[in-house]
């Protein structure tokens, strides 16, 4: 059953466009959330790219006519986070993730995965809701986002609302 019920999962996540979280896949498969994470672990091992975002699990897709870009910014505090991202998505920016230099880590990346400005607002909420410190607050607010975007001309406007915001100082 353990193989088999792997086996669905890995399916269900390829298959899926949204996150799934490990609660739903553990009420699904009548097992506890960490068995979900447990068998999260193995199908990673086996190969497949898992990513584990603050909505769940999800397989990234391969997505046409799209440009990858980095940015690399500074700010702290909740206000200045939420405005930042708020740039990004306003202006039809994707947010894939977010990267810090860590001194002693090195790189620390967090898959975010926010497409619309309801997956920002359900990312403050969450970020809110911990009282944990946003990740780039381990660098003195220096980090970076990787973004996706339909086009380079979306991404220069990006680039330069935030400039103009003084969240990028390059």
């Amino acid at each position: 059953m353990t193989e088999e019920r792997r086996i669905k999962i890995a399916a269900l996540l390829q298959e899926s466009e949204e996150a799934v979280t490990g609660s739903s896949l553990a009420k699904r498969f009548e097992v506890s959330r960490q068995v979900i994470v447990q068998d999260i672990a193995v199908l990673r091992a086996s190969g497949l790219q898992i990513v584990s975002t603050s909505n769940g699990y999800l397989i990234p897709k391969p997505r046409r006519g799209v440009h990858i870009r980095t940015l690399q910014s500074v700010h702290s505090g909740l206000a200045a986070l939420e405005e930042e991202l708020s740039i990004i998505v306003e202006y039809g920016g994707r947010i894939i993730d977010v990267m810090v230099e860590h001194p002693v880590y090195g790189e620390i990346v967090v898959a975010l995965m926010i497409n619309s400005r309801s997956d920002l607002e359900d990312f403050i909420k969450k970020v809110k809701a911990s009282d944990a410190m946003p990740l780039a607050s381990l660098t003195d607010g220096k980090h970076y986002h990787t973004i996706e975007v339909p086009n380079s001309g979306v991404y220069d406007i990006i680039e330069s609302k935030l400039r103009e915001r003084g969240f990028i100082h390059l």
